[in-house]
């Protein structure tokens, strides 16, 4: 037996401190000789389940342990530089009461313990020290530090305490093995005299934060990251003193060679030690049963049911199973027979509770209103359509249920929710208020250094200027797909990068060091869908913690380790357009008194197709953006099978068949199958291979495959190791052609399903949101002010997405109003068909409490008359002159005066608001205060604002322009000669383009050769682009390049990722135009003066108006007394009222 042991050991989960990762750590302990190792992280136990597997893969004992931090009184305390402080405690589980007990000890100390760290307490030790094993721990344990504070009685006491906690056999004195630290040595000395005073024995241990001596620099990279120190740093915390390595056992012996009771003691103890952590098994969630039922029974029961209403077999209610079973037997066998198929394999697998539970919080989500979808294979599920988890029927688009579900499978079946991400919460609440709080948690997952990133890091600790890590990180390729880029790949890949790592030392250094640390876990985070629930309390399975905002409580096993443990996870995931798709139906419903049921709307409505044919994609789910509106258009979609086809063509590999796909559905002529029997797989989308789930059915009704050698094809393939890949094509092509193929077609098929195995949606998936793409579409379509609103509601916060949602908005000729004192609501407000106003939540600086005193107070006594009215009925005590004056700058009070008038007399309407609040407190006030009362409320007079101050304030408050643009007028100049920015879609890639905007931002970066170059953003009234400035352009127009600069870009049209660009070749400055000129004929028509009259009251500014009248022979200009807004609108307005005119703008 190897003599030694080491039971004081960190992995990459004792964040940004300890180095290695959990699959190296063992595999250098078995180099070492070990036959046992202990893990220790930092107050959790992250990698534990990782590292007991590791172990056993290995043929290492695992020890499951922790580094605790002690409170230094009680851990409730959480006293300002008191309690900040804290002892350091090795804690070792025995046995599975010892692990139970571990994660008990470690939740609470995050969830009732935590001040800078999560600490536990002497008492809360006590009451779960059994199956525990408890080392002294380093120079900052308990007994270390009385130690070295010379207070030997104190460590005696200490002693005896902790031996009294755990057992005077359970408690050991850590000696560690650091001679370069001569406190360490003083430490060491004196436990050997307390061991004998106190009878508790030695142990030996190394601090070990990473696996071999010359890891050292790498570690203290990470500490430097980790604190934002740099290396060069004197004043920081350093470990590069000492060799915090995992020692050889020959090392350790040497060490302690004159205490060998020491070495004797590690191997004593991971004797002891026997955790064995049951994995593979599933604990589902308690279902309450009703009387005389199991899982299985209900769960039929209900499915039949269910049965009845989805396929409308009958109007009566609480028929027999017999009847219902008759029933179906009679007008639907094929379903019955799924439904009972789809039974018995539950019944089989033992998921029966599973499927119960994931009815509950689905049927009670849907009762509750909340819009949800289900992700992934369940939705080739009858049963799941049955029992209320699914709304679509899997037999309408022939989905199988064994992608989902089948005999060979082994991991629990996985239903994934999509739900309102706005009401996500509400359904994790009731799954919380059914299971109990103790029983449901959120999954934690971990971010990780990337290649990218890492080098960047490291960069930044090492001190090194900013431009060499960046140019270093830009050397490095992308990763693909499911397959994250390496730094040891990225040198293989990257002629570049390989030259510089070989040719320069710097690049060196930092790659070198990056390389070890990439893959360390930098941070934890809540998962963003995985929710778990347990039949006991989850501190039976998993320890706990709270996320970083201490919102929720979360697991501290990542969601692999959550499975592996046998909890069953459940994926929440919130999804932005289902609450768009709620909000939509809940403003239809306010507007226009009509109830939808997103879920049974007609699926062949032609105005839906038709709007998206003309590439009206903006908000669609899945369906937005230029290159899939472009293909959309081509396609010209008529039924929903089409958009269900683009969503999972629309991607890496499948993209390819796009073309293909929309000349056979344009011409069914040419529609040919490579082999007859693929006809039933892939009829509905024309003889194109388009899902995952074609090539597992090729491969099993052509090659021969079973459900699980069609799986292992589809991981394989996924993977894309070449060896396995060999394996899979070679079985493949035989069974082909032993199904009756030639060798040729054989390898033209495997050729042809290869790229839809590694990339191809799940069928399933694809119908699922394929379905809320239509929805959207639908709500769109048919009720476009009300949908664009509830976009807006939706997208609050992102200006980018409210300007463009506007700029969309204005093209389908509905227009969108700053807010209004008397008509906004707390969100987007639709008003009529055609306009939609901003809500008062939209508002900078007005909160929740002064818009709910807005609304209630004009719903219980009507409209606001005038300014008076409105400051003296509103009461809030927190309404402030921020507030007034933000209301005013936002166009909000503009129905009751000038915006600046209001601004500059804020005071004073305060002062009267002040004294109406008092005189209606003392009952000498009107019936409704303000504006029944005596006083009067004078404002002084000052210049109005101008345009572009009211445009400042607009963008200022609300984020974005309203009620023109500040390119407004500069887009009358340029129209004609610039393409629209919204027209861009509509353009080939590589052509050659002309664009105008105003420069909203701009980001200077530097190429792999270090030479500047820029990323600006411009924007017109309806849209925005980004302006590719490359360096030899950059050299030419830098003094250009400032926001809020009006510039003529010629370039050329690109597309990355989905959207668009300009490479810029030439860039002008633009001058604001000055003058409005409108064109008639002359003697000028009499609606000419009226006409115009109305128009400058609608849009009054700066641009001084002109009249050119024009005869045959001549032409005069005259100058007029009106100033106008440049507003398109304005242009629409004149050419409506008044024929054959011409408006310019210079």
């Amino acid at each position: 037996m190897p003599p030694f042991t080491h039971l004081h050991v960190h992995s990459h989960f004792s964040l940004l401190d300890g180095l290695p990762k959990i699959k190296a750590l063992v595999k250098r302990a078995k180099e070492l000789g070990m036959n046992s190792l202990a893990i220790t992280d930092h107050g959790v136990m992250y990698g534990c389940v990782e590292f007991f597997k590791a172990c056993k893969d290995e043929g290492i004992k695992p020890i499951i342990g922790v580094e605790a931090y002690v409170a230094i009184d009680k851990m409730t305390e959480k006293r300002p530089n008191i309690d900040n402080k804290n002892y350091h405690l090795i804690l070792l589980a025995q046995d599975f009461e010892g692990y139970k007990n571990l994660m008990r000890l470690t939740s609470k100390a995050h969830l009732d313990g935590f001040y800078y760290k999560p600490r536990i307490d002497h008492e809360l030790l006590k009451r779960y020290s059994k199956g525990l094993i408890g080392l002294s721990a380093c120079l900052k344990g308990e007994v270390p530090r009385a130690i070295l504070y010379k207070k030997h009685e104190d460590s005696i006491e200490m002693i005896r305490k902790y031996q009294n906690i755990f057992g005077a056999e359970n408690f050991y004195l850590e000696m560690q093995s650091h001679p370069e630290i001569k406190e360490q040595l003083a430490v060491n000395a004196e436990l050997i005299k307390l061991a004998k005073v106190t009878g508790a024995p030695l142990v030996g241990t190394n601090d070990s934060h990473y696996l071999k001596p010359t890891d050292a620099p790498a570690q203290d990279v990470l500490s430097c990251i980790s604190t934002g120190k740099l290396v060069s740093d004197t004043h920081r915390m350093n470990m590069t003193h000492m060799d915090a390595s995992l020692k050889s056992p020959e090392q350790m012996i040497e060490f302690f060679k004159d205490t060998p009771e020491a070495i004797e003691n590690t191997q004593k103890i991971a004797e002891r030690c026997n955790v064995d952590i049951p994995l593979g098994k599933f604990f589902f969630p308690k279902f309450i049963l009703p009387e005389n039922h199991t899982s299985d029974s209900l769960l039929r029961e209900k499915a039949l049911r269910g049965l009845v209403g989805r396929y409308k077999l009958s109007g009566e209610e609480n028929l027999s199973e017999e009847k219902i079973v008759a029933l179906a037997t009679e007008k639907i066998p094929e379903v019955l027979s799924r439904l009972n198929y789809e039974l018995d394999l539950i019944k089989t697998k033992g998921y029966s509770a599973y499927f119960l539970i994931v009815s509950d919080f689905a049927i009670w989500a849907n009762g509750a209103g909340i819009i949800t979808t289900t992700r992934g294979s369940a939705a080739g599920s009858v049963v799941s359509y049955c029992i209320g988890i699914i709304q679509i029927n899997p037999l309408d688009y022939n989905l199988p249920f064994e992608r989902f579900l089948n005999p060979f499978r082994d991991s629990a079946p996985d239903i994934d929710t999509d739900i309102e991400d706005l009401r996500r919460g509400e359904v994790i609440d009731y799954v919380v208020g059914k299971y109990g709080k103790d029983n449901v948690a959120q999954i934690i997952t971990f971010g990780s250094m990337k290649a990218k990133g890492a080098v960047r890091d490291v960069g930044r600790a090492l001190g090194k200027p900013y431009a060499i890590p960046d140019r270093i990180s830009k050397l490095i390729p992308e990763g693909s797909q499911g397959f994250a880029m390496t730094l040891k790949r990225a040198k293989e890949e990257s002629e570049d990068l390989k030259k510089a790592y070989d040719t320069e030392p710097e690049t060196k250094e930092i790659l070198d060091l990056a390389e070890k640390v990439e893959g360390c876990a930098r941070h934890a985070s809540v998962h963003a869908a995985g929710v778990v629930i347990s039949p006991t309390e989850l501190n039976d399975f998993c320890p706990l913690q709270w996320d970083t905002d201490n919102k929720f409580i979360m697991t501290q096993y990542e969601m692999k380790a959550v499975e592996d443990v046998g909890l069953v996870k459940m994926d929440f995931l919130g999804l932005r357009n289902l609450s768009m798709i709620g909000k939509s139906l809940e403003i239809i419903e306010r507007t226009k008194g009509v109830k939808i049921d997103i879920y049974n709307i007609p699926l062949d409505d032609k105005k839906t197709y038709q709007m998206l044919s003309k590439g009206h994609t903006y908000g669609v789910f899945q369906l937005s953006g230029d290159g899939m509106t472009k293909y959309l258009t081509e396609l010209k979609p008529e039924k929903i099978t089409d958009i269900m086809a683009m969503v999972a063509l629309y991607r890496p590999g499948p993209i390819a068949s796009i073309p293909e796909y929309i000349r056979r559905k344009n011409d069914p002529s040419l529609v040919t199958y490579l082999d007859p029997r693929m006809e039933e797989i892939i009829k509905i989308s024309y003889g194109i291979i388009t899902y995952q789930d074609d090539v597992l059915m090729t491969s099993i009704k052509l090659a021969g495959y079973t459900w699980g050698d069609a799986d292992k094809l589809r991981k394989a393939m996924g993977k894309k190791i070449p060896e396995e890949m060999a394996k899979q094509k070679e079985k493949f092509i035989e069974g082909a052609i032993k199904g009756g193929m030639t060798p040729e077609n054989a390898q033209e098929l495997f050729k042809l399903i290869e790229p839809f195995a590694a990339y191809g949606f799940n069928k399933a998936h694809a119908c699922s949101y394929g379905t809320v793409a239509y929805q959207t579409a639908y709500l769109k379509a048919n009720y476009t002010a009300e949908f664009m609103a509830a976009y807006m509601t939706c997208e609050s916060g992102d200006n980018d997405k409210i300007a463009e949602a506007i700029g969309e908005c204005r093209s389908m000729g509905l227009e969108v109003l700053p807010p209004e004192i008397n008509e906004s609501l707390d969100t987007f407000t639709v008003i009529g068909d055609r306009q939609i106003r901003f809500g008062f939540l939209g508002i900078k600086n007005i909160g929740e409490g002064i818009v709910k005193t807005l609304i209630k107070e004009r719903a219980d006594h009507g409209p606001f008359k005038n300014l008076a009215d409105f400051v003296g009925r509103v009461r809030d005590r927190s309404f402030n002159k921020k507030n007034l004056e933000s209301l005013a700058k936002s166009g909000c009070l503009d129905a009751f005066g000038e915006r600046n008038q209001i601004i500059s007399n804020a005071e004073s309407i305060l002062n009267y608001a002040r004294i109406q609040h008092r005189a209606h407190e003392s009952g000498q006030g009107g019936l409704f205060g303000g504006g029944g009362g005596e006083a009067k409320l004078h404002l002084s007079t000052v210049p109005a604002a101008k345009t572009s101050e009211r445009l400042l304030w607009e963008k200022e408050l609300l984020g974005v322009y309203i009620t023109s643009h500040p390119f407004g007028e500069a887009y009358l100049k340029v129209a004609g000669k610039s393409t629209p920015l919204a027209n861009l879609g509509s353009v080939s890639n590589g052509s050659g383009i002309t664009v105008s905007g105003v420069i909203q931002t701009t980001k200077k970066i530097e190429t792999k050769k270090g030479d500047p170059m820029m990323f600006v953003k411009v924007e017109d009234i309806k849209a925005s682009v980004e302006i590719v400035v490359f360096p030899k352009t950059f050299k030419k127009f830098e003094s250009l390049l400032m926001e809020n600069q009006f510039i003529t870009v010629e370039g050329k049209l690109g597309e990355k990722d989905g959207k668009r660009f300009v490479a810029a070749d030439t860039i002008a400055p633009l001058t604001p135009p000055d003058r409005l000129i409108i064109s008639v004929s002359y003697p000028p028509p009499a609606e000419l003066k009226p006409a115009l009259e109305q128009v400058v009251a609608i849009y009054p500014g700066d641009l001084l108006v002109y009249l050119r009248f024009v005869t045959s022979n001549d032409e005069k200009m005259m100058e007029t007394a009106y100033r106008v807004r440049g507003d398109i609108r304005l242009v629409e307005e004149l050419k409506k009222r008044i024929s054959g005119l011409r408006v310019e703008v210079v």
